[in-house]
């Protein structure tokens, strides 16, 4: 764990968050009030996990998460530790279904990380890897906006990109394809091997791809824009790459 702790609202965020361990959760508070059988339910649960609990309103509820859709339930948990290297080894040896990979190349908003975090959830990602340095890691902030993802899904920090790249090539035979705005290939057209292993590279907010991950890809490929503007939101990019692999692997089953 991190030592630090984020605030998570909803029944889905706390079940995700106690289903990631209740050791995690230093406390849940909720509405006394409320009639809820799902509510109930979770409640049970969380009892029965030892989990502390505090009745309250509605109102301090709202108090408590005044942006949220709070459905009767707020608690305070830790924020997950990233993993490493050896972790994703393990993930890769243990997977039961060909990897997919979400690698992130100096992404420093939290905002941008929390949001590429529920994507990849959503997307059934075996993992997001990122740079130690240089690079933002599980905040509070990530935490919030990725709503349970954070807790969900792998997120490795390694000491070396490009390193850890050329490894999932030469050693894992996963085919790594970064991203680029002035890349000549359109993802959508080219003929991408994603029914192996397939890792997908996207830059930081700024700068994008650095000279030495450009270098560890085994393509670089865009998105084709029809309007005005030259790129797409990092979050918003990974959502549109990822879910584009989950279509072509569902389509060719």
């Amino acid at each position: 764990m991190s030592g630090k702790t984020h605030r998570v609202a909803g029944l889905h965020s706390v079940r995700a968050a106690l289903h990631h361990g209740a050791d995690r959760i230093q406390l849940v508070w909720f509405d006394a009030g409320r009639r809820d059988r799902r509510l109930g339910t979770l409640i049970g649960e969380l009892k029965g996990s030892g989990v502390r609990l505090q009745a309250v309103d509605k109102q301090e509820l709202g108090r408590l998460a005044p942006q949220a859709n709070h459905q009767g339930i707020v608690a305070d948990t830790l924020v997950p530790a990233a993993s490493d290297e050896r972790v994703l080894g393990d993930l890769l040896a243990d997977t039961a279904r060909e990897p997919l990979l979400l690698v992130l190349d100096g992404v420093q908003d939290p905002h941008n990380l929390g949001a590429c975090l529920r994507s990849a959830d959503a997307a059934g990602a075996t993992a997001v890897i990122a740079p130690k340095d240089r690079a933002v890691g599980l905040t509070p902030i990530a935490c919030k906006v990725a709503s349970g993802a954070a807790e969900a899904v792998p997120f490795i920090q390694v000491t070396n990109l490009a390193r850890t790249l050329r490894s999932l090539r030469e050693r894992h035979h996963i085919r790594v394809v970064g991203t680029a705005e002035e890349a000549s290939d359109n993802f959508f057209d080219v003929d991408v091997d994603i029914e192996g292993g397939l890792a997908l590279v996207l830059g930081g907010e700024e700068k994008g791809l650095r000279r030495l991950t450009r270098e560890q890809c085994d393509q670089l490929v865009a998105l084709p824009m029809a309007g005005v503007v030259e790129s797409l939101n990092v979050a918003v990019a990974a959502g549109v790459f990822l879910f584009e692999a989950v279509r072509r692997r569902a389509w060719k089953r």
